[in-house]
């Protein structure tokens, strides 16, 4: 067992722990051949043990390694090995040695583009295999020429694009975050994305996602999957994310995004109560349990990075922990209930269940005698006391003897507790009523939002205070927010009130007559939603663009052509130059009909309607094809757009 265990050691010296060693073979980490084959002292017995030479190539045998590692994980014991019983794989390994769980599903290993412009479209979406389709997936993630576009605000277009300039993005959002990815190439860390949030349709039945259904869960899994893999890209080191959804696919998403951005670097999932069961509503009646909540699952690019600013909210009731507070003129620690006793505020045997903060005087006495309220434990020790001070990021500790742990916004102090007058005088409390955020926010109305930022939207809008809320725990003025969901714009409408940056992309024909619109109106100083709490008067500009379509292209062409010769050089226009996932619409649509057979109107209105279900896209490398009469100007803005001199 000599060799054995100097091999595990050496294994273990390298890489921390087998755990960590397992999980990078089965990664097929490069560190972990590169340590076996050239770095190890022991690299002549690995290679001979775990390496086999096959037409002048080593092969990595790497079930054997893995195996290695698995019986030495049980202490190499026979009886352990026997004996232990567990989930696994099909190759009888056991779950529990391996640190790469993940959610296995039908498509997983492929790319579906989501091609609707409306959401009654209806598709037959082709799957594209990573591997048979790789040339495909390739010109499908190429960066794309961008047209059609237009300043709103005030400046000049080319200046303001120039200048990290807030975006709003027509065209299919897989497509366009692969165009972002090389908008972002070389930007520093502070230009690059500072928060998603994302609100994507929930897979009901009843929403959006209108794909295929014999496949209609495994197809959601692996729309989101290709969305949330790039968008990963796009964050900053200390970037978070923040996905809505409901309990449809809550369970799944979670597992998904585990994999995805790391089990490590999950933050919280909040609940957000986002109806209320009022009235006799038909779909209600039936239902024992009633649905009033969506959740929002938080990740961050590396959980470590991330910082929030605290938040609070009005407590409903008062919170009879708190029964203290330090009184700044006396220096001294009382009772709430007996000082307001004293002020004939509550009669002679109240208690502190009696404080209502709805009253008025009960409120203007926190805030005229209790600058500092807190709580204590009294069963915790002395050393781990712990004050918590309302509405301020201040924690004052009991240490040894008369020594105070002091912090305040981030920054601590040690002190003697006779300097403790010092530093409270010195601190600027807020006096408010409030309690600090958790991960239930059943405060947000989602009830009457409709008409917020002056445009009608039927797909669940929603609320303003819901993504302000979200926008100022993570970012500061001048973050970069992405929202590859637009929808009607909330997110982004906020961020312009709150002078962050953003970048906002929306397929759907509504962009224009809806997401547009709206943020014309926040530049013209709308009032709805945040505005007033936020003192918003208007101001600032966006770039509106879009993907360029092949298809206004090739439908004037369908439309102008007056004979079958002509039609099928169309067709194989269309097979030549456009990404043609709409090739298996015909095929499955019309697959009991002789294509050749049909009228010649009839094959136009096919091929038009099959351009106008799946939109494909100009490459930027083909900008200067005079096949797409791409003119001058949008070249110089493409130009700018991607950097390029």
């Amino acid at each position: 067992m000599k060799k054995e265990n100097e091999l595990i050691n050496d294994i273990k010296e390298q890489f921390s722990s087998l755990m960590n060693a397992r999980s990078l073979a089965v990664s097929n980490d490069k560190r972990i051949l590169e340590f076996l084959l050239e770095n190890s002292n022991f690299k002549a017995e690995y290679k001979e043990r775990f390496f086999e030479e096959q037409c002048g190539a080593l092969i990595f045998k790497k079930d054997d390694f893995l195996n290695f590692l698995d019986l030495k994980l049980l202490s190499a014991s026979y009886t352990s090995f026997s004996n232990k019983i567990g989930l696994g794989t099909s190759e009888k390994r056991f779950l529990k040695n391996n640190e790469n769980v993940v959610l296995n599903f039908p498509f997983k290993d492929g790319v579906i583009k989501g091609g609707q412009s409306r959401d009654d479209d209806k598709s037959t979406e082709l799957f594209f295999n990573n591997i048979l389709a790789k040339s495909e997936i390739d010109v499908l993630f190429a960066p794309k020429v961008l047209n059609n576009f237009e300043l709103l605000g005030k400046g000049n277009i080319n200046e303001v694009l120039e200048n990290k300039p807030n975006l709003l993005i027509k065209g299919n959002n897989l497509i366009a975050l692969h165009t972002l990815k090389e908008y972002f190439r070389h930007a520093p860390q502070e230009d690059k994305i500072k928060l998603i949030y994302i609100d994507p349709p929930y897979n009901t039945g009843n929403d959006s996602f209108n794909y295929n259904d014999k496949f209609n869960h495994s197809t959601w899994l692996c729309f989101m999957k290709n969305r949330l893999e790039i968008a990963r890209e796009l964050l900053r080191d200390d970037g978070v994310i923040f996905v809505q959804c409901d309990d449809n696919e809550q369970a799944y998403l979670k597992v998904l995004m585990d994999e995805i951005f790391g089990r490590e670097n999950f933050v919280n999932t909040i609940s957000v109560r986002s109806s209320t069961p009022s009235g006799l509503k038909t779909a209600h009646r039936e239902k024992t349990i009633i649905k009033t909540k969506d959740y929002i699952l938080v990740y961050g690019k590396n959980s470590s990075n991330i910082k929030f600013k605290p938040q609070y909210i009005r407590k409903d009731k008062w919170d009879t922990h708190y029964n203290s507070f330090f009184d700044r003129k006396s220096m001294t620690s009382q009772k709430i209930v007996d000082v307001m006793i004293k002020n004939g505020l509550l009669h002679d045997k109240a208690t502190i269940n009696d404080i209502n903060i709805n009253d008025k005087k009960h409120k203007d006495f926190y805030i005229k005698f209790a600058d500092c309220i807190y709580r204590t434990a009294p069963e915790m020790p002395k050393e781990q006391k712990e004050l918590s001070i309302h509405n301020k990021d201040i924690i004052i500790s009991y240490g040894d003897g008369d020594e105070i742990q002091y912090a305040l916004n981030g920054n601590r102090f040690s002190f003697l507790s006779q300097t403790l007058k010092l530093i409270l005088n010195g601190s600027n409390l807020e006096k408010d009523i409030s309690n600090l955020l958790c991960d239930f926010w059943g405060d947000i109305d989602f009830q009457n939002t409709q008409n917020q930022g002056g445009v009608g939207f039927e797909n669940a809008k929603k609320p303003e205070q819901l993504i302000y809320r979200i926008l100022d725990m993570t970012t500061n003025e001048n973050d970069l927010v992405l929202d590859f969901f637009a929808g009607s714009g909330t997110t982004l409408a906020v961020a312009h009130k709150m002078k962050r940056r953003y970048i906002g992309i929306e397929q759907m024909e509504y962009i224009e007559s809806i997401t547009k619109e709206r943020l014309k109106k926040v530049i013209e100083g709308e009032q709805g939603g945040i505005s007033k709490a936020v003192s918003w008067s208007g101001g600032g500009n966006l770039i509106y663009c879009e993907l360029a379509s092949l298809n206004a292209k090739f439908i004037e062409k369908i439309e102008n052509s007056s004979n079958e010769n002509e039609l099928d050089n169309i067709y194989e226009a269309l097979r030549k130059l456009a990404f043609i996932d709409y090739r298996a619409d015909i095929q499955s649509d019309f697959k009991d009909l002789e294509f050749g057979a049909l009228s010649f109107e009839e094959k136009k209105r096919i091929l038009k309607k099959c351009l106008d279900r799946n939109m494909d896209y100009i490459p930027y490398a083909d900008i200067e094809d005079s096949e797409y009469k791409i003119d001058e100007q949008t070249r110089i803005l493409n130009k700018i757009f991607y950097k390029k001199s």
